[in-house]
C-alpha cells in the first residue's frame, strides 16, 4: 500500500497529538508532593464495640480518601500506642502491621480492614482498648484512633444440667450449641446473668428453669452477636440469632421475671401431655414483667399446657406473637404489638388453634383469659376473629385493640379502633412499647379484675389503672 505526502502528513500530526496528550495526562495523574495535599478517612474513631476477649473479632473496616486532583504517596502505615499489638491490618488487600509507599490515585480511595484479639481480662467488668493507626503523607503524619471493648466471657458447648446449678451475674455464659436442664435438674439464673448463645444454640428444658431477674438486674437471653449490621443499627434489632427455648413435656415448675428473650428463631415454646389436666394454678411457666421479642417464628407457642403471664411484652415475630393450642392461659397487663422489620408478617398477635382431640397429636381445648392488655401493630389482632363457636372459655376483658370490632360474649369492655401511641418508630428501629402521655391505654384498666402477682412494671415503677406492660410515667421537663 501507499502513502501520499499528504497522507503521511496527516499521520504525523496526529501521532504528534496523541503524544502530547498522553503526557499532559501523566502529568495531571502524577503524585503530589505538597505538604497541603493529605489523606481524609471515612470515620473519626474506628470503634469495633464490645467483643469477646480470647478469641479473633469480627473484622471492621474503614476508607482511606484521596480528595485531590494528584495522587498520594502513604510512605508509611503502621499502628502505635501500649495495645498495638493486638491488632492487625489489611490494607487494600494486603495484611500486616507496617506498610510502606502505599498509593492512592487521584480522587480514589482504599480500604483498611481491622482485626483485634484481646487476652483475657480477668474481671467480671468489660475493658476500653485503645490504639491508633499512623499514617504519613508528603512528611505529614495524622492518626486515626481505635477502640475495642473486651468481655471475658464463660464458654460453654454440650453443657447438661444434670443436678441443681446457678448462672451467676457477671461474666456472660456463651453457649456453643445446647443448653439442656435434665429432668429433675433446676436451672437457677441469678439477677443480672447474660447468657448468648450462638448461630443454632437452643436451651432445652426437661427440668425446671427459674430466672431471677429484678428492675435494676434483668436478665437477658440473646443472640452472641456483637456490633452493627450496618453503621449506626445493632445486631439487637435481627431475628434469627439463635434457636430459642422448648419447655418440654416434663418439665414444671418453671418462672421468670424480669427476664429477656429475644432474637431468636422460634421463641419461647412450652409443652404439656394432652392426656393431663392444665390449670391456671398449677402452670407449666410464669412469666412476670418478662420481654419476648424479635422471633423469626412466634413469640410465644404453648400446646395443651399451662401458662401465666402478667406485665410482660410480647413483640416482633414474621408469624404469630402468641399462639395458644389447647390448655390454659392467663394474661394481665401484657403488650402484644407486632413491628417485625424483615418479611411480610404472615400470622396475628393472638393465634388461638381450634380442639383437635382426636388427631395424632391431640389439641385440647383452650380456656384463656387475656385483661387489661394492648394489642397493636401490624398483622391480625386475633385469630379466628370468631371465637363463638371453638372458643367458648377465651375471653378478652377490658383489652384494647387497634381492629374496628365489638364486645360480645369473648370481648367485653374492650377498646377498638384506638392507637396507644407507643414510643415506638419502627422506620427508625426504636422499639419502646410504653406510651405517651396522650394514649387512651392510661386509666383504661380495671384493676378489680388484674392479679397481684405484678406489683411492678420491668422498669420498676408501681402499678396503676394503665393498660399494658408498662405504668405510663411523665416525661421530664
Amino acid at each position: 500500500m501507499k502513502f501520499s505526502i499528504m497522507n503521511t502528513k496527516w499521520l504525523a500530526a496526529a501521532l504528534v497529538a496523541i503524544l502530547t496528550f498522553t503526557m499532559a495526562s501523566c502529568i495531571e495523574d502524577g503524585f503530589s508532593t505538597s505538604p497541603s495535599d493529605q489523606i481524609s478517612f471515612s470515620v473519626d474513631t474506628l470503634d469495633m464495640g464490645e467483643v469477646y476477649t480470647g478469641e479473633l473479632a469480627a473484622t471492621h473496616r474503614f476508607v482511606v480518601y484521596n480528595r485531590n486532583n494528584k495522587g498520594l504517596n502513604i510512605s508509611r502505615i503502621s499502628l502505635s500506642g501500649e495495645n498495638a499489638g493486638l491488632f492487625r491490618l489489611n490494607v487494600d488487600g494486603f495484611a500486616g502491621t507496617t506498610f510502606s509507599d502505599v498509593e492512592i490515585r487521584a480522587k480514589d480511595s482504599i480500604f483498611v480492614y481491622v482485626d483485634v484479639n484481646l487476652p483475657e481480662n480477668g474481671t467480671v467488668d468489660s475493658k476500653r482498648v485503645l490504639a491508633n493507626i499512623d499514617f504519613s503523607v508528603n512528611g505529614i503524619g495524622s492518626s486515626l484512633p481505635l477502640a475495642v471493648t473486651g468481655r471475658d466471657i464463660i464458654r460453654m458447648k454440650g453443657h447438661i444440667v444434670t443436678s441443681d446449678e446457678t448462672f451467676e451475674a457477671g461474666r456472660p455464659y456463651r453457649l456453643i450449641d445446647s443448653l439442656v436442664v435434665a429432668p429433675g435438674a433446676t436451672l437457677t439464673l441469678a439477677p443480672g446473668a447474660r447468657l448468648l448463645f450462638h448461630d443454632g444454640a437452643r436451651m432445652d428444658v426437661r427440668g425446671s428453669l427459674r430466672s431471677e431477674g429484678t428492675p435494676d438486674k434483668p436478665v437477658v437471653l440473646t443472640g452472641d452477636r456483637t456490633g452493627e449490621v450496618i453503621p449506626g443499627v445493632s445486631f439487637d434489632i435481627m431475628s434469627r440469632q439463635w434457636f430459642g427455648i422448648i419447655f418440654h413435656e416434663s418439665s414444671a415448675d418453671n418462672a421468670m421475671e424480669f427476664t429477656e428473650v429475644s432474637n431468636t428463631s422460634y421463641g419461647v415454646s412450652a409443652y404439656g401431655e394432652a392426656s393431663s389436666a392444665t390449670s391456671f394454678d398449677n402452670p407449666q411457666l410464669t412469666l412476670v414483667n418478662c420481654r419476648l421479642r424479635n422471633s423469626g417464628d412466634v413469640v410465644l407457642r404453648a400446646v395443651n399446657t399451662s401458662i401465666n403471664a402478667f406485665g410482660c411484652e410480647f413483640a416482633e415475630a414474621s408469624s404469630d406473637l402468641v399462639l395458644l393450642a389447647g390448655g390454659s392461659y392467663r394474661f394481665d397487663q401484657c403488650t402484644a404489638s407486632n413491628n417485625y422489620l424483615f418479611t411480610a408478617i404472615s400470622g396475628s398477635a393472638w393465634h388461638l388453634i381450634p380442639a383437635d382431640t382426636s388427631a395424632d397429636e391431640p389439641v385440647m381445648p383452650t380456656e384463656a383469659i387475656v385483661t387489661n392488655t394492648i394489642t397493636h401493630g401490624y398483622g391480625g389482632d386475633v385469630a379466628p376473629t370468631d371465637l363463638t363457636k371453638d372458643f367458648p372459655d377465651v375471653r378478652f376483658q377490658n383489652c384494647m385493640f387497634k381492629a374496628n370490632g365489638t364486645d360480645d360474649d369473648n370481648f367485653v369492655s374492650c377498646i377498638w379502633d384506638a392507637d396507644p401511641f407507643f414510643y415506638t418508630v419502627r422506620d427508625d428501629y426504636y422499639f419502646d412499647y410504653r406510651v405517651r402521655p396522650d394514649s387512651p391505654a392510661i386509666g383504661a384498666a380495671a384493676p378489680s379484675i388484674s392479679t397481684s402477682l405484678s406489683p411492678i412494671d420491668f422498669y420498676g415503677i408501681a402499678r396503676t389503672s394503665d393498660l399494658g406492660a408498662y405504668t405510663f410515667t411523665a416525661p421530664e421537663e
